[in-house]
């Protein structure tokens, strides 16, 4: 297998730090893909990616997945242990659920605001819209707040244990950098469970 990715990007940290949970990064061969240089719209890499997202799995067949929870949901079924998406019906759903809430309500949200704001993002995002920024901004800290209230009364995000829904707000929370924006060091709750998912070093190098 080959993973195309681009290192510091949200969506590809996401299944490398979900393969890093997995303790198989070594398992997936890795192939960096510049989006700032526009590799990832070259007509060789869109034969992968139609649609020119980053990453892109290929398995040894040549099937090609793209969308980072797809190519999650690929590794869960392949790599079974340590289990991040549930072990049961229930399991699965809550994860699930938190994992959609994280990436609809926060991670997506944040990526509008940055899209729509940062100076580097103004030729991929043509034209950017103040206006969309400052709606995006808005939600992205709005959702802060609520995770925060979760995780007053949770030590994790989802089902009382570690998860891909961990690894996505993480991810979400390091992504928020770019627009000089720590979340974590804004609310308490969410500080104590940053500071817990760091010490577990699945972000490392």
């Amino acid at each position: 297998m080959k993973l195309y990715q681009s290192p510091m990007a949200p969506n590809p940290d996401r299944v490398v730090f979900f393969l890093r949970a997995k303790g198989k990064l070594d398992a997936v061969e890795m192939e960096e893909v510049s989006i700032m240089k526009g590799e990832h719209k070259l007509d060789a890499y869109r034969q992968l990616s139609p649609y020119s997202q980053v990453p892109v799995l290929v398995l040894d067949d040549g099937t090609a997945i793209t969308e980072s929870r797809a190519i999650c949901t690929y590794l869960e079924g392949i790599f079974p242990e340590p289990n991040l998406m549930g072990s049961d019906p229930k399991e699965k759903a809550l994860i699930e659920m938190w994992d959609r809430r994280i990436e609809l309500m926060f991670f997506i949200q944040f990526a509008g605001w940055f899209r729509n704001a940062h100076p580097a993002m103004a030729p991929l995002e043509v034209p950017q819209s103040p206006e969309a920024a400052a709606k995006s901004e808005k939600a992205a800290r709005s959702m802060a707040k609520r995770l925060d209230a979760h995780l007053s009364t949770h030590e994790f995000v989802a089902a009382d244990r570690f998860s891909i829904a961990d690894i996505t707000l993480y991810v979400g929370c390091g992504f928020c950098r770019v627009m000089k924006w720590e979340p974590q060091k804004e609310h308490a709750h969410l500080g104590r469970w940053y500071d817990a998912m760091t010490a577990r070093g699945f972000a490392k190098a």
